[in-house]
């Protein structure tokens, strides 16, 4: 058993890293991350370390490659003062979506990634709704894949009128993830029929797979960036006589013009976690999106994980 546990925070979402050490009881372990005027990466470790079970937590969002490098940084510095074991808390994996070979002469970025981590010295992965469930593959370490799913069922069950709800993938790569969310709240599943045209934050929604008409149409995806897929479906939805659209998922990116796509949709509540912090103004101020928190969730796989218990609590 390991001594000591302790919880360390990268600056990409020390918000959420706060309310973890909260709900954990512990609280954030002292570390310098900063950068030099010559944009270099520094990390110093203010406290003992040596044979500690040591938990960083970073997203490796926007700035995704200055996330990425204080992770590494993080790592390195941890595994150089002894910690016992090092496991990296990546609420967003950043280059999830680039998971696969599907073009002449391209990386598999996702897999590069599990790579360089695994090189640098981590020892385990706590992450959550990765975009597709093959990366745990890609990593040699164990990988604990933990899902948002039962804080929006619990979310949903309380808050919204679900009579008559019908869970909409966007797609039918995400048939799967809807079809969990509907069995969980007993209601149906609709399913877009979309396909990609030109780069890949562009798509056109050609028809929905299911009865949507007089129904409250729940959109849920794991990611949204533009925002571009998930208003052109929703106005599909209203085409199709749904009479109520939300839309939730797991990461908010809210890329480009996302909040202003939000905006003038058909969409009356997005919810998403606060795996990604809402930086910006507009994205703070926009009245249609509910952000959950997923510390509590964070905080309890934490402290399954020093004290080797299952974490098949936290599925249910």
């Amino acid at each position: 058993m390991y001594s000591r546990l302790k919880i360390f925070s990268g600056n990409a979402n020390i918000k959420l890293s706060n309310e973890v050490a909260k709900y954990a009881g512990i609280p954030l372990s002292d570390a310098e991350v900063f950068k030099f005027s010559n944009d270099n990466t520094f990390v110093k470790i203010n406290e003992n370390v040596r044979g500690a079970d040591t938990f960083i937590i970073q997203p490796t969002c926007y700035p995704v490659n200055d996330n990425l490098m204080e992770l590494l940084i993080m790592i390195d510095a941890l595994k150089r003062a002894s910690a016992q074991r090092i496991n990296c808390v990546i609420p967003y994996f950043g280059y999830a979506r680039t998971d696969k070979k599907d073009q002449p002469r391209v990386p598999i970025t996702a897999k590069l990634i599990a790579d360089i981590l695994t090189t640098a010295g981590a020892n385990r992965i706590v992450a959550m709704d990765l975009h597709s469930s093959q990366i745990q593959g890609f990593f040699n370490i164990p990988v604990d894949h933990l899902s948002a799913l039962p804080i929006f069922t619990r979310y949903f069950k309380a808050h919204l009128d679900l009579a008559d709800a019908v869970v909409v993938s966007p797609d039918t790569g995400g048939t799967d993830r809807a079809r969990s969310l509907a069995k969980k709240l007993r209601c149906g599943i609709a399913i877009g029929d979309k396909r990609r045209a030109g780069n890949d934050n562009k798509s056109v929604v050609l028809n929905i797979i299911g009865d949507v008409k007089g129904k409250t149409a729940i959109i849920f995806d794991d990611i949204i960036d533009t925002g571009g897929s998930l208003t052109k479906i929703a106005k599909v939805l209203i085409e199709h006589g749904a009479k109520k659209i939300f839309a939730a998922c797991s990461h908010g990116i809210l890329s480009g013009y996302a909040v202003k796509n939000l905006e003038n949709s058909p969409i009356e509540k997005l919810f998403i976690t606060n795996s990604i912090p809402l930086s910006d103004k507009d994205k703070v101020n926009c009245k249609k999106i509910v952000q959950l928190s997923i510390a509590e969730l964070l905080a309890i796989a934490i402290k399954k994980i020093h004290t080797e218990e299952s974490l098949s609590i936290l599925f249910r």
